[in-house]
């Protein structure tokens, strides 16, 4: 993944940067980030912050876990869709 490549994942996100450094998405949307390096893969996700630092990206997990990544290892990111709060479509039981 390049500098551009990870922007662009940022910016399809709308993630903003916060006043800590950190880059995050809105709080309804996730993160995902796709590594691979020797034939070992990595899936990191539910990303909630990330940072780039030097060839290096640092993710924050729901989990409250940190992953630091290289950033050519980084082959692709998905955005997770927005949380739906609206009603869901179907039949409500009515008494």
């Amino acid at each position: 993944m390049t500098e551009q490549h990870l922007s662009a994942l940022l910016t399809t996100a709308e993630a903003k940067k916060a006043s800590d450094g950190w880059v995050k998405p809105p709080e309804d949307r996730h993160l995902t980030l796709y590594a691979a390096f020797n034939g070992a893969n990595l899936t990191v996700s539910r990303i909630e912050a990330v940072r780039s630092e030097g060839g290096l990206v640092k993710a924050k997990t729901a989990k409250g876990e940190t992953f630091v990544l290289a950033l050519t290892d980084i082959f692709a990111g998905a955005v997770d869709a927005p949380a739906n709060t609206g009603r869901k479509a179907g039949f409500t039981s009515g008494a």
